[in-house]
C-alpha cells in the first residue's frame, strides 16, 4: 500500500501573526495546490486563526502545537480541541520531546491529550523517541516502545487509521546531527511493528511514521526513499519557505 507523504511544520515558539501570515502566504503560493504531498503547518497559538484564513482553500492543513485533554475549564493559559476544531484546525503534536523535558509531560497525560484530540475529531500527532543516554545505553527500542504503547492506550482500531507518529531521536533535534538513514528506518519499521500488533496489518500499514530530527533538504530524499519513513516533523527548515518547499518536493519526487 502506498502511503501520502505528509510533511509537517512546527514552528515552536517563533513568529508573530503577522509574519506567520507572511510564510504561510508564501507557502500556498508555492505548494497549496499540489495534490502529491500532504502538508501541515502548525504555528503558535496566536497565529492559528490568521494562518487558517490564508491557507483556507487551499491544500495546506492547519495544525496546533499542542492542546490540553478537557474541553474548557479553570485550566489558565491553556487551550482545548475544541478550540481548536472552531478554527479549522485539523491536527495537533502531541508528546513533543520539549514537552517532555522541558514541561513535564508523563505519558499518561500525552496519552489523556490524544484520547480527547481523537474524540474531537484532530489528528494526532505522537511523538516518540530517545535521548542520547538512552540510545548509549542501548535503550532506543525500549523507550520508543513504552512511550508507543502508553501514549495510545484506550485508542480504537477505528481512531488508529487516522494517528500520525512522529519518531524524533532527542539527541538529533536542532543539533544539527541526525540518525543515519538505517538508524531511522530500523526504529521506524520498530514503530509500524507495534502497530501491527496492536491494530493489524491493514491499519499498520495505514499509519504515516514521521522522522522528527534535523531533516533537511540535503538529507530528506535518503530518508524519505525509505519504506517506513512516510514524511518528516520539521522544525527549523520549516520557518523559511524555501527550505520547506524544497522538502516538499523532497518528497513528492518519491510519492
Amino acid at each position: 500500500m502506498t502511503r501520502k507523504k505528509l510533511i509537517a511544520g512546527n514552528w515552536k515558539m517563533n513568529k508573530t501573526s503577522a509574519d506567520a501570515v507572511s510564510l504561510a502566504r508564501d507557502l500556498v503560493a508555492a505548494v497549496g495546490t499540489a495534490p502529491e504531498v500532504e502538508v501541515v503547518i502548525c504555528p503558535p497559538f496566536t497565529a492559528l486563526e490568521a494562518v487558517a484564513k490564508v491557507v483556507d482553500g487551499s491544500l495546506i492543513k492547519l495544525g496546533a502545537q499542542n492542546m490540553h485533554y478537557e474541553a474548557s475549564g479553570a485550566f489558565t493559559g491553556e487551550v482545548s480541541a475544541p478550540m481548536l476544531r472552531a478554527i479549522f484546525t485539523t491536527h495537533v503534536i502531541l508528546g513533543h520531546s520539549e514537552r517532555r523535558t522541558l514541561f513535564g509531560e508523563t505519558d499518561e497525560l500525552v496519552n489523556k491529550k490524544v484520547l480527547s484530540a481523537l474524540k474531537n475529531q484532530l489528528k494526532p500527532i505522537l511523538c516518540v523517541g530517545e535521548s542520547l543516554a538512552e540510545r548509549e545505553a542501548g535503550s532506543t527500542l525500549k523507550v520508543v516502545q513504552t512511550q508507543t504503547e502508553r501514549g495510545l492506550e484506550g485508542v480504537s482500531k477505528e481512531q488508529a487509521s487516522t494517528l500520525v507518529v512522529a519518531y524524533e531521536p532527542v539527541w538529533a533535534i536542532g543539533t544539527g546531527k541526525v540518525a543515519t538513514t538505517e538508524q531511522a528506518q530500523e526504529v521506524h519499521a520498530f514503530i509500524r511493528g507495534l502497530l501491527t500488533k496492536h491494530y493489524g496489518e491493514a491499519i499498520s500499514q495505514k499509519v504515516r511514521i514521521l522522522y522528527g530530527g534535523s531533516m533537511k533538504p540535503a538529507n530528506a530524499p535518503e530518508l524519505l526513499a525509505q519504506k517506513d519513513i512516510d514524511g518528516g516533523l520539521i522544525g527549523g527548515a520549516s520557518l523559511e519557505a524555501r527550505s520547506f518547499v524544497e522538502l516538499i518536493k523532497a518528497a513528492a519526487a518519491i510519492a
